[in-house]
């Protein structure tokens, strides 16, 4: 049956006609695509068709990828057909190859079978070797743990035995040497002075052997704590801890006794060999205290609680200058010897902070119970003067300090945190505030300027002319005295100045608004400027104006001089914010001028209103064309010129007093120019009203002359002839006062209102 199937092979496949097929056949490329079709991605191992067809449908129609994809399929399809039509007769003939496949699968089974088991044998024989290696492993692991926490108890019993014979040893030593001298004890150190110089010698040599023993039997403590560190957990461990703690018990009680002792006779070899010991059971703290109870406390306790002889019940004095000097005194005699050897490079002592450890902490233990008034803030000046001779002292300290980074440590630690805390700084600041707010609110408080009072002769010698002024600039230099000036709250004190600049910017704004408004029921605390008169406005500015300047200038560098060592950026902080604080006051002055500028000219303008009675002289009788001005302008500006004249404002300046004509002159000029064309515009319409009266009726034909004819000719001419005298006049009292009538616009406009047609481009005039 196989070769007739081969001798018979079925007919190729028929090609299934596609879209692309039909259309090669017109001559299209039918192997184009679209650029967004890429067939090689349907290759790729991690192609998913979900995010494929997402990814097309946001800029493709689902139809055309629906065709696409068809097209492609079809595609695929011819050509696989024509693969099968290639190799049409090996594709045929696969199907009679395979000829008796089941058993050649079961020939091929066995030795697979085989092969497996062997394998699992092998594998079997592996891992329990595995096992067993693993377990002598585990074993020699724990053998080796437990051979070396044995060797560990051993080391430990064997130290702990050796530490207790050294300790039996240095028990048996005699306690003293031969016979030395009884000790000088001034100055709370002994210090030895012997006739025999053997007796001396044998008597070191022993407190020497002492604690060259008592540093070998610290380094087997501190090789000791290693160990029980490292077991602490065994029971052997834990019932030696009874006799560890007895041999560290008696240790610290013999070297504590070695190192008072050679304290006393200050024997500088004794003294490194029991810091080291100290060093080496790490209990710098034992040591640190030692000094302290030893060396710094008699001396700071006899310091700090002696009474004067003969005043035993008097009250000490809180002050803290003189204890701390003479503090200062002792430290230089009785511990610098301690404080260089424990600073020493390559000492090994470094451990050691008897600076603060010692000396700081017996100092501010010792002040706190025999004056503790002295960090109480309640007497402000008291307290500052203690707390700056605090910091000096605090500095004296530093200069123990090899480095800077000493310094810094020193300033980190336990003991100089204590001691800075004790100083309340925020309720010493509080009491200050209230102190120079309190001063500053008095002197502002009062119904009137005036009533307040001019400044005193000898109150300041700035010029400033209020007493109010005076007491805010005394304010804001106590700020920065050094009676109360604290650079730790340079910031507070920085506040509290621009505060008071605020406060006094706002008690000037305040005062200002009720002027305007007539009344202080909205505005309180502005009753003053109601109850001042006008021309105590301008002493105010006065004032303002000089306390700016002085706020710019010297008041600024004095801060920042106090802030010296600040950064860059703080102090350019502190310049813009003091420059900010006097710029509110500056704000004030335009509206402090306007006060008496406003009153200044409504007095002037009342006496330039007697200029309307020119209409009346000139309208009523038949006077002929004026030769003079009228009386009234020689009075228009005295008032002003009362001001300047009055010996009571002469703080005011001469810059000042030219601005303030100029204003009143500007505003009085501008209503007088007004005036004058009313005046001039009433005459015109009179004189136009009687010639149409006159002409009526000499057209109706009536008799007899008509009387006013001769009052009512020219009356225009007659004003504006008596106004240009008068405003001539007022141009010399003008240029009297300082002022060119001719730089003043209104009064270009009141010339050409007045003066004749052949006049009126040149404003001149003659000065009397």
């Amino acid at each position: 049956m196989a070769p007739a199937a081969e001798a018979n092979p079925p007919s190729p496949l028929p090609l299934p006609m596609s879209h692309r097929s039909v259309v090669s056949m017109f001559g299209d490329d039918g192997d184009s695509a679209p650029l967004w079709f890429k067939k090689d991605a349907f290759s790729s191992p991690a192609f998913d068709p979900e995010a494929y067809i997402s990814d097309l449908r946001r800029f493709v129609p689902f139809e055309t990828l629906r065709a696409e994809l068809r097209g492609h399929l079809g595609g695929l399809k011819n050509e696989l057909v024509e693969l099968i039509n290639r190799d049409y007769t090996d594709f045929v003939n696969l199907s009679t190859k395979l000829v008796d496949v089941d058993g050649a699968v079961l020939r091929m089974r066995m030795p697979l079978n085989e092969l497996r088991g062997r394998l699992v044998m092998v594998r079997d024989n592996v891992n329990a070797t595995l096992l067993k290696l693993q377990d002598g492993l585990k074993r020699r692991a724990d053998m080796s743990a437990s051979r070396e926490i044995l060797e560990l108890l051993l080391d430990t019993s064997h130290v702990v035995s050796k530490v207790e014979k050294l300790l039996l040893e240095l028990q048996s030593m005699p306690e003293e040497g031969p016979q030395v001298p009884q000790a000088d004890k001034s100055d709370g150190f002994r210090r030895v002075y012997s006739n025999g110089n053997l007796g001396e010698e044998q008597g070191a040599s022993l407190e020497e052997t002492r604690s060259r023993l008592l540093e070998r039997i610290a380094s087997e403590m501190n090789r000791l704590k290693f160990y029980v560190a490292r077991a602490q957990d065994l029971p052997f461990i834990q019932n030696m801890k009874a006799r560890i703690s007895s041999a560290d018990e008696s240790l610290d009680a013999a070297l504590r006794r070695c190192f008072v002792g050679a304290l006393e006779r200050r024997d500088e070899t004794v003294i490194v060999h029991c810091l080291r010991a100290y060093a080496a059971i790490d209990n710098s703290a034992g040591a640190e205290e030692a000094f302290r109870s030893a060396v710094v406390a008699p001396f700071v306790q006899r310091i700090v609680f002696s009474q004067p002889s003969g005043v035993a019940a008097t009250p000490r004095s809180d002050r803290l200058e003189e204890v701390l000097e003479e503090i200062k005194v002792h430290v230089q005699t009785d511990c610098q010897f301690l404080l260089d050897k424990a600073a020493a490079a390559n000492s090994g002592l470094l451990v050691f902070d008897f600076l603060s450890n010692s000396i700081l902490k017996e100092v501010l233990s010792s002040l706190q119970k025999g004056k503790p008034g002295a960090f109480s803030p309640g007497k402000p000046t008291e307290f500052l003067a203690n707390y700056k001779s605090s910091l000096k002292f605090l500095g004296f300290l530093e200069e123990y300090c090899r480095s800077q980074t000493a310094v810094g440590a020193f300033r980190t630690t336990v003991a100089y945190a204590d001691f800075i805390k004790q100083w309340n700084l925020q309720i010493y600041f509080t009491l200050r505030f209230q102190e120079i707010a309190q001063s500053l609110d008095q002197a502002l408080a009062g119904p009137s300027v005036a009533q307040r009072g001019l400044a005193k002769a000898g109150e300041n010698s700035l010029g400033l002319a209020l007493s109010s002024s005076c007491t805010l600039w005394e304010c804001l230099q106590r700020c920065w005295q050094d009676d109360v000036y604290i650079d730790a709250i340079s910031d507070k004190f920085l506040r509290l100045t621009l505060q008071l600049l605020a406060r006094h910017a706002t008690w000037l704004s305040v005062g200002l608004a009720a002027r305007r408004a007539g009344s202080a029921t909205n505005h309180l605390g502005g009753e003053w400027a109601l109850a001042s008169a006008p021309e105590d406005f301008v002493l105010l500015r006065h004032d303002v104006e000089l306390l700016v300047r002085m706020i710019k200038s010297s008041y600024t560098e004095e801060v920042l001089a106090l802030l010296n060592g600040s950064a860059e950026d703080v102090t350019a902080v502190v310049r813009e914010s003091l420059s900010m604080g006097s710029q509110s006051l500056l704000t004030m002055v335009p509206a402090l001028s306007d006060v008496l500028t406003e009153a200044l000219t409504e007095k002037c303008v009342e006496v330039l209103k007697q200029a309307k009675g020119i209409i009346a002289t000139y309208r009523m009788t038949n006077r002929p064309l004026p030769s003079r001005h009228s009386p009234y302008v020689t009075s228009v500006f005295q008032p002003l010129k009362a001001f300047v004249d009055d010996e009571r404002y002469a703080h005011v300046t001469k810059e000042m007093q030219a601005e303030l004509i100029t204003s009143v002159s500007e505003k009085i000029t501008a209503q007088y120019d007004v005036l004058a064309r009313d005046m001039v515009s009433v005459a015109r319409q009179t004189e136009a009203s009687l010639q149409l009266l006159r002409r009526g009726a000499r057209q109706r034909g009536a008799g007899g002359a008509d009387t006013s004819d001769n009052i009512s000719d020219n009356l225009s001419d007659k004003i504006c002839a008596q106004l240009f005298l008068d405003v001539q006049e007022y141009g010399r009292r003008l240029a009297a006062l300082g002022v060119a009538a001719a730089d003043i616009p209104a009064y270009i406009s009141l010339w050409q209102c007045v003066a004749p047609q052949d006049r009126q481009e040149v404003v001149r005039y003659t000065l009397s």
